[in-house]
């Protein structure tokens, strides 16, 4: 009920304030493990993402976040769990993988933390790590807007159209090395950024 309720309220907030629109949701298969891998530009992002997916998501939010007594219970109950991102937290990923087996879709960010101007940065080998060891489809996203409307370092809202773009399952190569396969996700993040319908 929290999830439903808080994606309802979601939903409705990026619609009337950011024009909320999705493309692509079709590629999302209907039931089974799903990573959606997204870039990364604002706190609105996984917002966005969750709003516009079809299916329930878990997230990945960095520890701090749950830090914070209300905010740490509410982000429990909307499905996501924390992962300490100055290390390489095993816990955090055996737990994204049980999820990911079990048939739920979960979003990461390939690039681990924001970036700024709306560019995109290095890939992290955890997503490449992810993808072998669950064999989850991964479904590349791309996400445009947030970088004007909340922008990393801003403290209030500005006016733009936030679109989110669902891009074709990537073909996972599991003898490549994580990282090697973190950015051909990355990659294929990129040309959906390129693609003029996107913007």
């Amino acid at each position: 009920m929290p999830y439903r309720l808080s994606r309802f309220l979601l939903f409705l907030f990026l619609k009337t304030f950011f024009w909320l629109k999705a493309e692509g949701r079709q590629n999302i298969p209907k039931d089974g493990g799903v990573i959606i891998a997204s870039n990364h530009t604002s706190y609105l992002d996984p917002l966005a993402v969750g709003c516009a997916c079809p299916r329930p998501i878990d997230f990945m939010a960095r520890d701090t976040l749950f830090k914070a007594p209300l905010l740490g219970a509410w982000m429990h109950a909307v499905n996501a769990f924390d992962v300490k991102r100055e290390s390489a937290d095993l816990s955090a990923m055996k737990e994204g993988i049980r999820r990911l087996k079990s048939g739920r879709v979960l979003t990461v960010f390939p690039e681990g933390t924001r970036q700024a101007n709306g560019q995109m940065g290095k890939a992290q080998a955890g997503v490449g790590f992810l993808a072998v060891k669950s064999e989850a489809t991964v479904i590349p996203a791309f996400v445009c807007g947030t970088e004007k409307a909340l922008p990393k370092g801003a403290k209030f809202f500005r006016p733009a159209r936030v679109i989110v773009k669902f891009g074709q399952a990537v073909e996972i190569d599991s003898n490549k090395p994580y990282e090697d396969i973190a950015q051909d996700i990355l990659n294929s993040i990129r040309l959906l950024a390129a693609d003029p319908k996107s913007s």
